[in-house]
């Protein structure tokens, strides 16, 4: 049991937020990208990638290890996310510092999506069995690179308030 749930429910529900986040954020990236605040859809992906930063915790195995770290990591970005957009509404740096972090924590949650499809699908963990592999490395490289490219350009891009103002 985890928080009065059975444990199998628990990672059912913990992956299916992760899910959530990842497509929501894949929507709000695009967003970002065409200068669309997206408001509903980043209200999702933000809510469901705190929830499933939340719901990593308590799952095993215990202790402070590298998906612990992830976790905490994953939630200071969120922190700085919201603080940016709810709270500071984007003004001056907090337009750069929410697109920032929000490709960050929706990075992040890419980076555990392909660390769990190595290790789980038979398919591609045949590639990587340990994660110690080029093709585990290559992968994730490919997908830092992306998510530099892509928060850069976000940056670039995303300015709601010129956009409203037009």
């Amino acid at each position: 049991m985890t928080w009065g749930i059975p444990t199998d429910t628990f990672l059912q529900i913990h992956v299916i937020l992760s899910l959530i986040g990842i497509a929501s954020g894949l929507v709000v990236l695009y967003g970002l990208l065409t200068g669309s605040p997206l408001g509903a859809m980043t209200a999702i992906f933000l809510l469901a990638t705190i929830l499933t930063g939340v719901t990593g915790f308590p799952l095993a195995p215990f202790g402070l290890d590298p998906a612990r770290v992830v976790g905490i990591l994953l939630l200071i970005l969120l922190a700085l996310a919201v603080l940016g957009l709810y709270v500071f509404r984007l003004a001056g740096a907090w337009r750069s510092i929410y697109v920032a972090t929000v490709v960050m924590a929706l990075y992040l949650n890419v980076f555990v999506g392909v660390t769990q499809a190595f290790q789980k699908l038979p398919s591609v963990q045949a590639l990587a069995p340990t994660q110690t592999e080029p093709p585990f490395l290559i992968a994730q490289i490919v997908v830092l690179v992306i998510f530099i490219a892509l928060g850069a350009l976000g940056v670039k891009r995303f300015h709601p308030a010129l956009a409203a103002k037009a």
